[in-house]
């Protein structure tokens, strides 16, 4: 657990100096690398820095164009919440082999890191794309970043987030490839209906303008649209993650 410790200490401070991660951001990614490493082990780790490698170099391209979508929710380095809604369901997933030895929680942990990769990947790689994203509900075009909306490319991205995954869960005797892509690649499609349903929406009346925070970044409160208060894009994301774990797990029961 010692070097587990060490090696998620080194990790996160690298990513909170890079910027990828806040200082809240980085103190969730220790205990949560700590728990993973430490009672997982390299393959667990291997798997990790599988999702956490690439979401980071991905959510570095194209900074300027993403910065200019002020509309949309969180954006820059990763706070604590984002990344417990990533990670902390995967951290739990280890626990729960490590006390009762069932086979099936590797599944679970490779099916949410899934979900969170295939999720990142289709975000990061389908907000740069130059296609007007549509609604997943209603096909309807809708701007560029917002939840609930796909391209093309980000949904090619998405299924490549979660194949990086599972075969690298496969290569390392984690879980077979084929019941993990499939759950990633669910869970990037639940995360985004629910961006699109439940997913809290606001309209600034200043600006004349929907938009996915409140206040709106011009700091005039916003009123309420659409979704559920607490539904926001965290609780999305861990609710993708979720649905990554559970679907694995059954598929590979299933397969």
């Amino acid at each position: 657990m010692l070097a587990g410790a060490v090696l998620a200490a080194a990790v996160s401070l690298v990513a909170n100096r890079t910027h990828i991660l806040t200082q809240s951001g980085a103190i969730a990614a220790f205990f949560i690398g700590t728990i993973i490493f430490g009672l997982g082990g390299w393959p667990y780790a291997a798997l990790l820095f599988a999702f956490f490698i690439p979401s980071a170099a991905l959510s570095r391209l194209g900074r300027e164009r993403k910065k200019a979508l002020a509309d949309v929710g969180k954006q820059g380095a990763r706070d604590a919440w984002q990344v417990l809604a990533n990670g902390g369901l995967a951290a739990a997933c280890v626990v729960a082999g490590a006390v009762t030895h069932d086979g099936f929680a590797r599944y679970a942990y490779a099916g949410a890191l899934a979900a969170a990769s295939s999720d990142t990947w289709g975000t990061e790689i389908g907000t740069l794309a130059r296609m007007t994203p549509r609604s997943i509900l209603t096909f309807a075009p809708i701007p560029a970043g917002f939840s609930g909306g796909v391209t093309l490319i980000g949904t090619v991205a998405e299924v490549a987030g979660a194949a990086v995954l599972a075969l690298i869960a496969a290569a390392l005797a984690v879980g077979a490839a084929l019941p993990i892509l499939a759950a990633g690649f669910a869970g990037a499609l639940i995360d985004s209906f629910l961006g699109a349903t439940l997913q809290t929406l606001w309209f600034c009346g200043a600006c004349g303008r929907a938009c996915e925070t409140n206040p709106h970044h011009c700091g005039t409160p916003a009123t309420l649209i659409r979704g559920v208060r607490w539904m926001n894009n965290d609780a999305v994301n861990f609710c993708a993650t979720l649905a990554g774990a559970a679907i694995a797990v059954l598929l590979s029961r299933l397969l």
